[in-house]
């Protein structure tokens, strides 16, 4: 028997040879197998053997997938027992974890046992991960596994600016419920179809409210938290520049911001009785269509609080105490709507002196997208004064067209040692879609994969190899060489040679004028050509490489688009620092309007067609440049 406790080994030196997302806790493998026969029965043994019954059809659809196996349902143990082939129950108390289970495999059969039914969902994920590669012969083993992070989630945003069709929610919820994802948020700033004030939405082709009752229920079944999320301060930009909201803005003709000057307005008036009004609205219609007793109200990124209305209030208070009592504010309305409230916390941390004046039955957000990002330093202010507190790491997807990997993996490490370290109660993964939400979708399946290991048992998944993980669980690929692919298309931003917070170099010059970029500050044409080099050999392995899913074309176009366009960035950068040669012109001119024609048709294969438009314009813009 071989004992692996806490194991950190690569696939390759599992003497089991089992690839599982995430890994589990401990695992003691057994020299013998167990090869399932065709007649025996699904036994669900708990108090409401119900509550198991979406569980056992997961499973008993994998026996027949992977086992070539058809084992029926049934409740109770008065059954024979030599017909028992798989056994779930849930027994209070029977495991030390809410969400842990202990799974084992004998010459007996194979048995679940939690403490919840949450707890048996997760070790039925295991076990059909451990049928799709062993199928008919299963090793026998056992396993205890809980999860390091009650919490583990994904934050999309479906703002900046697409908003996904039913069948991409639906699709990507499947995916995180198999990797033991357990809550759900969508970054709502104008996307959700408010009856109230169907201006603001009119062209976002918004979630309605049927679609949002429909995707909870869809991810009540498996055990994931759908938690509604509005920003109620900041980025409030697509409701104030409507002149029905615009007297509510701090400032309604533009404010300068650590991003350059903005003309529109920005954030709500703290100091207007009327922007908690506006907020209490949106709230009492929005959060009855989800169960989840938890609300995300943003309130990050208050940019330009202080130089317009609430100057004055700013100037007597100071800005750190304006911010503070419309937080506290909105949290007494949001408790006295029965919900807790959760709330990004990177104004707090400009201002650490209010931290203790947090109340304790709230949630701070603490995000922060790069390596290096101070998650120990800030989780240890949130913990000395006794504040629940997620980390909140990213996938590196936006701003890049195809990531930033190696930034991704570092981060989302470094969220959950220090999470651990500092007692975090959630991992929340994020996805963002600034300056126009131009990287395709799998680009975010190797963050999304990575954090969902790590938040689920770091220490146990730390050193898997996430590229295959990633490949096997997200692109059935069982050789893993879409996986390596994309996350070495990932890593083509560290050829380039020119780090940028937030951002990589080859996604700026796409998006930045012609001459800016031949006198920016910038990577070198040989660093660009090498790049260039780089993409060109990455291409024609994309073109070879292949999924196994049912959008596996679409997933391939996706990724060749994303290679194609760095390498358009590449040679747009080298002709800009190079004179602007017309021949070239004209080159780069033809490949934009191919890319921008296959972009648009990736667009509408995921997303509906609201903020396509805002978001070609950003693309059109850099055809312009050519014209």
């Amino acid at each position: 028997m071989v004992l692996l406790d806490n194991y950190t080994r690569k696939t390759s030196f599992m003497p089991h040879n089992l690839l599982l997302l995430p890994a589990p806790r401990q695992l003691n493998v057994l020299n013998d197998s167990l090869d399932l026969p065709d007649d025996r029965l699904i036994v669900l043994d708990a108090p409401n053997p119900q509550t198991l019954y979406f569980s056992a059809k997961r499973v008993q659809a994998a026996l027949k997938l992977y086992a070539g196996v058809t084992w029926p349902i049934v409740a109770g143990t008065a059954v024979p027992t030599e017909r028992v082939g798989l056994t779930l129950s849930v027994v209070s108390g029977g495991v030390a974890h809410p969400q842990g289970y202990q799974f084992s495999v004998t010459d007996s059969g194979i048995f679940i046992v939690a403490g919840t039914a949450a707890g048996a969902f997760y070790g039925s994920l295991t076990l059909s991960q451990i049928l799709r590669q062993r199928g008919r012969s299963l090793p026998q083993l056992r396993i205890n596994d809980w999860p390091d992070f009650p919490h583990r989630g994904v934050m999309l945003d479906i703002s900046r600016d697409k908003v996904p069709t039913m069948k991409t929610l639906y699709n990507l919820v499947e995916k995180l419920a198999e990797w033991k994802i357990n809550q759900l948020q969508l970054y709502t700033e104008h996307t959700f179809a408010y009856q109230n004030h169907p201006e603001v939405w009119a062209e976002a082709s918004p979630l309605a409210g049927e679609e949002i009752l429909a995707l909870d229920a869809f991810c009540r079944e498996r055990f994931i938290e759908l938690v509604p999320n509005q920003n109620t301060f900041g980025h409030m930009r697509r409701w104030l520049t409507h002149e029905r909201y615009r007297h509510l803005a701090e400032c309604p003709d533009g404010c300068d911001t650590p991003w350059g000057y903005f003309d529109e307005p920005f954030t709500l008036n703290p100091e207007d009785p009327d922007s908690l009004n506006l907020v209490r609205g949106l709230l009492d219609e929005l959060l009855p269509h989800f169960s989840s007793r938890q609300v995300n109200v943003g309130c990050d990124e208050t940019v330009d609080l202080g130089q317009g209305r609430s100057a004055k209030a700013v100037a007597a208070r100071g800005k750190g105490q304006v911010y503070l009592n419309y937080l506290l504010k909105l949290y007494r309305d949001i408790k006295a709507r029965g919900r807790t409230m959760q709330f990004w916390g990177d104004i707090v941390m400009e201002h650490p002196e209010l931290v203790p004046q947090l109340p304790r039955d709230a949630i701070a957000l603490e995000w922060g997208y790069e390596a290096e990002h101070p998650f120990d330093e800030n989780g240890a202010r949130y913990a000395a004064a006794g504040i629940p507190f997620y980390v909140c790491p990213g996938t590196s997807s936006w701003n890049t067209i195809a990531g930033r990997a190696e930034n991704a993996l570092q981060n989302l490490r470094n969220a959950a040692q220090n999470g651990l370290k500092h007692g975090a109660v959630g991992y929340l993964i994020t996805d963002w879609g600034d300056k126009g939400h131009w990287q395709p979708l799998p680009v975010s399946y190797l963050g999304f994969a990575c954090g969902a290991a790590l938040g689920w048992a770091y220490q146990a998944n730390l050193e898997q190899d996430v590229a295959q993980l990633t490949g096997f669980y997200a692109f059935d690929d069982p050789t893993g060489k879409m996986g390596q692919l994309a996350y070495r298309l990932g890593n083509a931003y560290l050829r380039a040679d020119w780090p940028a917070p937030n951002n990589s170099v080859l996604f700026s010059i796409l998006q930045e004028e012609a001459e800016i970029t031949a006198k920016r500050q910038g990577p070198t044409t040989e660093k660009l050509q090498e790049t260039l080099d780089y993409l060109d050999s990455l291409s024609t392995e994309f073109a070879d490489a292949r999924a196994n899913t049912p959008d596996a074309d679409l997933i391939q176009r996706e990724f060749i688009w994303g290679s194609d366009t760095l390498r358009h960035a590449c040679r747009r950068g080298m002709w800009a620092m190079s004179g602007q040669d017309a021949a070239q012109k004209a080159a780069l001119a033809a490949d934009a309007e191919r890319l921008i024609a296959e972009y648009r048709s990736l667009w509408l294969a995921r997303n509906r067609q609201g903020g396509l438009k805002d978001s070609l314009a950003l693309l059109e813009k850099m055809r312009q440049t050519y014209a």
